[in-house]
């Protein structure tokens, strides 16, 4: 066998005549290698020693060791309270490419084949300034899609059908963002409630895609067949111009807290992986019942790893890390935004050009870090969720309820112009992901419709999912036939929408909000495989203006480089592709403190202009109005504009309702 490098290679590297499997384990005694008879899945047909070496990387050989060989490991290490070994147990390998399920329900490793003919294909390497996130279910988006082939609905092949294809290019969005495909399983808990994991945050391996989003053919198609169907949804994809960007879950694994099932880590190697005290007790900031701890090379070396074995063997064009935060905490449990991880995700040679996003923030001490991640990370930005759901929302129903909102437009024009207070002059604007609704929460027209969340069918008596929804139901909660309330929530998820889109920085949209859907107040849906998270294909009248709105945005905001600067701007100086911002009040006079500051001034003029650099000059008029009255608005004077043309104002809508309307649902 070659020479290996003692730190890369994990896993299996097959060949002709049999290959090498490597482990790492600081603290096993024993790790020994089992494959299994290929008629007889059950039986262990060969056992082999592995032997370690000075960089506690377990290796052995064998001819066996071939595409399609399921093997397991078994490990034997000292007692004691951080150790959790059991010999009698058969390990997943950590970097295994292929699980195969058991009779008993359990799991084994197999030799991947990765052959796949990618006939040219590369990846779109849309600039993050013309990128538009699209957050989607594998499964969900095209479960209900009558016009893919009923064996394709709810599969890797089914999101790649022309007609998804279509609906998402015709959208105008560039990157469909995937919640998790990596293998995962169901928390024992939901399992003993006749509930499962729909949304996959429950990692059982970092290699392996999720076997039941592929088709029946290819889940039973033999050895690669479920990896090429996912390698031939990619290549459709990007044949399209779609990048494709996975959300990955490293921060826990689904071997949850102590009393949970031993799969792998766990077992290979407890006291090193998972963070935990003297006692054993396991130090949880994931609110998931274990958190990897990522002071360990090893488990850097892990998510590496597994990050350049996605994005250039299987051509993934970025990722959006789940609790990163939980990435970046340091032997002493304190969040270091240079920390080695972190640094080295965006800094490795063989992740170059792949779009690194982070959900900043896990539920332990200093835990949010919004804003605090090193150069070339996006973040989700919450405050500017929060702020932008306040302002159409929550201020209205208090202007309602008093008079008068409670704050000014102030707030909302810092995250139209790209959260400066937020991101650092040198990360720009597009360190922002901009969003309003994501997979947990509220969907858009729920956060119209509901005041309170609507969570008993998750079995936890409501107790589940945020209060602090920033919702606002104008006037009853849940369906209504009253066509005012319609009518006020349509023209508010208009204006959420509106701000989205036309807002500096990097946009996510959640899959359904561009027509509407309804989870019927259901803000924490991940433990529902059904139609109330499925994406609905047929639409009412009142989804197809809707959509039509949402198409109108995404071509202004693509046409538009004014609205989607790279860089902030400084004052007196001409930074390129920056955007000069100029502020005007409604009379079309230069803002004021006052204007800034008083809830009573909650129209605002946005003039920004480009600065341009690789594209032509541009310059954009953007009016915000957040009252419920009307208002004259003036527009302004400035050097160079002679004239405004009027591109988008959606104040009503303009499709016939139909009589027998329903509400959402």
């Amino acid at each position: 066998m070659p020479t290996i490098d003692p730190l890369t290679d994990l896993g299996v590297r097959a060949g002709p005549k049999g290959g090498q499997v490597r482990v790492w384990s600081a603290n096993a005694t024993a790790i020994e290698l089992c494959i299994f008879d290929e008629k007889d899945p059950t039986w262990v047909g060969e056992s082999i020693q592995l032997t370690k070496d000075a960089a506690n990387v377990w290796s052995g050989t064998s001819p066996g060791l071939l595409a399609g060989t399921r093997y397991s490991l078994r490990a034997t290490g000292p007692t004691g309270p951080t150790h959790k070994f059991d010999q009698s147990l058969h390990l997943i390998d950590p970097y295994s490419r292929g699980l195969a399920r058991t009779g008993s329900g359990g799991w084994r490793s197999y030799v991947q084949d990765d052959a796949f003919d990618w006939n040219g294909t590369k990846k779109p390497h849309t600039p993050l300034d013309h990128t538009v996130l699209y957050e989607a279910h594998a499964k969900g988006i095209s479960k209900l899609n009558t016009a893919v082939p009923e064996e394709l609905r709810g599969t890797y092949a089914g999101l790649a059908n022309d007609t998804a294809i279509d609906y998402l290019k015709n959208l105008g969005v560039t990157a469909i963002q995937l919640l998790p495909v990596h293998q995962f399983v169901s928390e024992q808990r939901l399992i003993k409630q006749g509930l499962s994991n729909y949304w996959g945050y429950n990692t059982l391996n970092f290699f392996t895609p999720h076997a039941a989003y592929a088709s029946r053919e290819a889940q039973f198609g033999g050895t690669g067949a479920v990896l090429r169907e996912f390698k031939g949804m990619v290549k459709l994809l990007h044949e399209a111009g779609l990048e494709v960007i996975l959300d990955v879950v490293f921060n826990h694994t689904a071997e949850e807290g102590i009393g949970g099932p031993t799969t792998s880590l766990r077992g290979l190697d407890n006291a090193s992986y998972y963070r935990q005290d003297a006692k054993g007790n396991y130090i949880d900031v994931t609110g998931c019942g274990n958190t990897v701890n990522f002071a360990l090379p090893a488990a850097q070396r892990l998510v590496l790893d597994s990050l350049r074995y996605w994005a250039n063997e299987v051509q993934i064009d970025g990722f959006r890390f789940d609790l990163a935060a939980a990435l970046g905490r340091d032997e002493k449990l304190e969040f270091n935004p240079n920390h080695p991880l972190l640094e080295a995700i965006v800094n490795d040679p063989g992740l170059q050009g792949v779009k690194m996003i982070a959900e900043p923030w896990d539920v332990g001490m200093g835990g949010w870090q919004v804003g605090n991640f090193p150069d070339r990370w996006s973040e989700w930005n919450d405050d500017y969720r929060d702020r932008v759901r306040n302002f159409w929302l929550t201020d209205i129903g208090a202007a309602r309820a008093n008079g008068v909102a409670p704050i000014g437009i102030g707030q909302l024009a810092s995250k139209l112009s790209g959260s400066a207070g937020v991101f650092s002059q040198e990360r720009g604007p597009l360190a922002s992901v901009n969003f309003v609704t994501a997979h947990d929460g509220f969907t858009l027209a729920d956060l119209t419709a509901y005041n309170q969340k609507h969570n008993l069918g998750n079995g936890e008596n409501n107790r589940d999912g945020t209060d602090n929804n920033h919702s606002f139901n104008y006037g009853v909660e849940g369906p209504t036939h009253d066509a005012t309330i319609l009518s006020n929530r349509e023209k508010a998820t208009r204006n959420l929408l509106g701000t989205l889109l036309l807002s500096a920085g990097l946009p996510m949209i959640t899959a359904g909000d561009e027509f509407g859907r309804s989870q019927r107040g259901n803000n924490n849906a991940y433990c529902h495989d059904s139609e109330l998270t499925w994406l609905p294909w047929e639409h009412e009248d009142w989804q197809d203006d809707l959509l039509l709105v949402s198409q109108k945005l995404l071509r202004l905001r693509r046409e538009n480089p004014a609205l989607r600067p790279v860089r902030f701007g400084i004052f007196g100086e001409t930074v390129p592709s920056a955007t000069q911002m100029d502020w005007f009040n409604k009379e079309g006079l230069s803002m004021s403190i006052t204007d800034w500051d008083s809830p009573k001034e909650r129209t605002l003029q946005y003039l920004a202009a480009s600065t341009p650099e690789f594209e032509e000059f541009n310059r954009i008029l953007l009016i915000v109005h957040g009252l419920e009255v009307e208002e004259t608005v003036c527009l302004p004077e400035h050097e160079g504009v002679t004239s405004y043309e009027l591109l988008w104002n959606r104040p009503t809508i303009t499709r016939p309702r139909r009589p027998t309307r329903r509400p959402p649902n």
